[in-house]
């Protein structure tokens, strides 16, 4: 494994974690997991470290948020934090960091994560990359396919092909966020898996900005040659919305799952995240309610239905519209 670098993709905005996540201290920054004070961020780079040491960790980020992520990672050189100009989704930023690694180690193999997920089978999820490193060593792009539980539009998904190792699989089709009725289709189907030099600061302000916005996925997965999946099982989350945050939080009796001094009478399933710094003590009650989502912060207080969490960002477009709120 002296030859295996990781690259974690954290620039995502976050903005269904309103009003937790905001620019300055977006979604991958909270502790949204399992463990109510491990950072998303910090967990994704604490369950790689038994497959890459910190030297071999780097991390993309956006420009605004390089200090608070060197800040969060002292044990990984400065030289690691790639500092994005512009947003420009993942394709760029990890073409950008494959090219530094290339030119530190030649026959470096590369693993890719995003920073805000959540996994509960730590063991598994290292025994399914060390699969898929396997596969990159015999010249595959190899990615990790999970059975999806339900027709879900805002995944790619993975069909099968022949059987290649214990857990992996040729590809035969890769497909990117479809519509619900060819969702449906793959999920009824069942073979289908939800899935230079150095001196680039300055080519970096000019050329990042006009590189197109696209993804990884449409940008070389569709079109890579040769592409394996390893069929990953070790509990997985995308942390997507606060509905996630609920589903991965310890709960009570009643499936409350409430920041310490909240009181719950008569009322289930509800998430309430107090999240205020200012150390003024409030108590926050709820009576004869169930599935609410209750988060607040210094500046703002978020209620809403567990099953409308997706339009926390309608929120964040209403704020953005109006001005002078931070997002």
């Amino acid at each position: 494994m002296e030859h295996t670098f990781a690259i974690i993709l954290a620039g995502g905005a976050g903005t269904r974690f309103w009003p937790a996540s905001r620019q300055l201290r977006p979604k991958q920054f909270l502790p949204l997991g399992p463990d109510p004070d491990e950072p998303l961020l910090r967990a994704t780079v604490r369950r790689i470290l038994p497959l890459c040491p910190p030297e071999r960790i780097l991390i993309a980020t956006g420009a605004h948020l390089a200090a608070a992520t060197r800040d969060l990672f002292p044990e990984i050189p400065a030289a690691n934090i790639l500092a994005e100009p512009v947003a420009r989704n993942t394709a760029p930023c990890i073409g950008w960091a494959t090219r530094v690694i290339a030119r530190r180690d030649p026959d470096a193999t590369v693993m890719v994560f995003p920073a805000d997920h959540a996994v509960v089978d730590e063991d598994a999820f290292r025994d399914a990359i060390s699969e898929a490193i396997s596969l990159a060593h015999r010249d595959a792009i190899a990615t990790i396919g999970l059975q999806p539980t339900r027709p879900e539009t805002g995944y790619g998904y993975i069909e099968l092909g022949e059987t290649i190792g214990h857990q992996s699989f040729e590809v035969k089709r890769f497909v990117e966020k479809p519509n619900h009725e060819r969702a449906l289709e793959f999920f009824e189907g069942g073979r289908h898996e939800a899935a230079a030099r150095g001196q680039e600061g300055e080519a970096l302000a000019d050329i990042f900005p006009i590189l197109p916005s696209i993804s990884i996925d449409h940008g070389v997965i569709e079109r890579a040659p040769r592409l394996a999946v390893v069929r990953g099982d070790f509990g997985w989350n995308d942390v997507g919305s606060w509905q996630s945050a609920w589903e991965l939080a310890p709960k009570d009796a009643t499936g409350n799952a409430l920041s310490s001094g909240v009181i719950a009478v008569q009322s289930q399933d509800n998430l309430v995240r107090d999240l205020r710094t200012d150390g003024r003590p409030r108590v926050i009650a709820l009576v004869g309610v169930e599935g609410l989502v209750v988060v607040e912060t210094d500046d703002a207080l978020l209620i809403l239905p567990r099953e409308r969490a997706q339009d926390v960002r309608l929120v964040v477009d209403e704020l953005k519209r109006r001005g002078g709120h931070s997002v």
